[in-house]
């Protein structure tokens, strides 16, 4: 006879399944192209990213968010065919073309049947190696763009995460201005400095392409030859510096005056670490326990004790230089002041407790568990391979990702959340109304609470 369900306990969590990610063999064309090729014949679907060594963090102010834009020209045209000609090619195809630019790189990326690849790569080669850069279709991003940079001013939570960089940074370092640009930068976007970026930073060495899905490796290697072996030249090679911190240890409090504002957008940050940095799977680990996950401390205090958000999240964003790790939250005015002292006082409890061995237990089999399912389709994987790629990590990285989260112990977690995070120079930043909040965030002991009135925010934005 079978026992009855305790329905007062939650069901313990069964065994960790097994998971091999297929192997990632490494292979360059003669021009320095890394080939990435996997076999997935599950689906007869395949996937495929070109990631070019060509982000927004090469750029110096002057030139903000030419990364960006270059990559959103990309489509308007080639030396053979229209914008609207490429769209109808692709359209036949069945597959949507997609280009991304972060700090980091720019990738672009499809997914099609495997029997139309061959088509596909030509026309990415096409798109890629002899884009024309038709003067409507720069006009159109460059319009577009000065559109968004106008909203992002007139939206609290992106006005919230432009201020954070620009806060947490040193001047003149690239994590201090908005991945999209600034104003004056983008203004000057013309299809001279489309062409420029192109020739300086679209080429195969440094670049790679990663394909993934029912594919014959033999017969992919001579198609990636077909499309891109006559494509040559290099990149200068360059990343962006890891920084000091913008200030001295401690706290540091900013409001940007919203008047009238009856929510507030709260940023508490500092300098993290790179993606490389021999703490990544402990920090993955340390992050998870403090803001990372819905039954993270962060949130277990400012939403279900409190009742202050409907959810709030920390993390570190590793790019090639040091990004930043963030908390973030919405919340109302009037617990606005109780949400950063909450906030202040679970980092601060974390860092000089440490985590419990319960935590580390949950938070890793939290992170092993949710890894297969971000490996579902052909796109994702190739998406973690093209990191590979990008940040120079080894072949076996993501077939032996789960068992170095799983031999993180208690002690790496809180070591390496003290050597980061432990004597760092933070930020908090509010959006919202100063003469509502300012007043009791001086009562926290951080020091004086700077305001930042619509006048003095940084030069990001157009004038009107």
């Amino acid at each position: 006879m079978s026992q009855p369900l305790d329905r007062t306990q939650p069901p313990a969590p069964g065994p960790l399944r097994s998971f091999e990610f297929p192997p990632v063999p490494e292979d360059s064309l003669e021009n320095g192209l890394a080939l990435r090729i996997v076999r997935l014949d599950r689906l007869p679907l395949v996937s495929t990213t070109l990631v070019l060594d060509a982000g927004e963090a090469l750029l110096p102010a002057s030139r903000s968010g030419m990364a960006q834009l270059t990559g959103r020209a990309l489509q308007g045209g080639t030396a053979r065919r229209s914008g609207e000609a490429l769209a109808e090619a692709l359209e036949h195809l069945g597959v949507e073309l997609g280009v991304a630019t972060g700090w980091d790189a720019t990738a672009i990326s499809l997914t099609c049947h495997a029997d139309r690849l061959a088509d596909a790569l030509a026309i990415v080669s096409e798109i890629v190696l002899t884009p024309s850069f038709p003067e409507p279709e720069i006009d159109r991003v460059r319009g577009q763009r000065l559109a968004s940079l106008r909203q992002r001013r007139m939206s609290p939570a992106a006005l919230a995460e432009d201020l954070a960089g620009y806060l947490v940074y040193p001047r003149g370092h690239p994590y201090a201005r908005p991945a999209a640009g600034v104003a004056e930068a983008v203004s000057g976007f013309d299809r001279a400095a489309a062409r420029d970026w192109h020739a300086e930073r679209y080429r195969p060495e440094g670049a790679g392409l990663v394909v993934v899905g029912d594919v014959d490796p033999d017969e992919v290697g001579q198609l990636a030859t077909a499309s891109f072996g006559d494509w040559t030249g290099a990149v200068a090679q360059s990343a962006a510096e890891d920084p000091q911190p913008s200030g001295e240890p401690g706290v540091r409090m900013v409001v940007a005056h919203r008047p009238g504002a009856v929510q507030s957008e709260l940023r508490i940050g500092t300098v993290g670490v790179g993606r490389r940095h021999p703490d990544f799977f402990a920090l993955q680990i340390l992050n998870t326990i403090l803001g990372g996950a819905f039954t993270s401390r962060l949130n277990l205090n400012l939403r279900e004790r409190n009742g202050f958000t409907y959810g709030v999240r920390s993390r570190f964003s590793f790019r090639r230089g040091a990004g930043p790790f963030t908390i973030s939250t919405a919340v109302g005015t009037d617990v606005t002041v109780d949400a950063v002292r909450e906030s202040l006082g679970e980092l601060d409890l974390l860092l000089a407790e440490g985590p419990r061995e319960e935590e580390v237990s949950a938070a890793r089999d939290f992170l092993a568990g949710i890894f297969p399912l971000q490996m579902e389709t052909s796109d994702r994987i190739a998406s973690q391979i093209t990191r590979l790629i990008l940040y120079g990590l080894p072949s076996d990285h993501l077939s032996t990702y789960r068992d170095r989260i799983r031999g993180v112990s208690l002690g790496d977690a809180w070591d390496a959340g003290r050597r980061i995070l432990g004597n760092a120079a933070f930020t908090v930043l509010v959006v919202g109304d100063a003469d509502e909040i300012a007043p009791g965030l001086e009562t926290l002991g951080h020091g004086p609470v700077e305001v930042l009135s619509d006048d003095s925010l940084p030069p990001f934005y157009p004038n009107s």
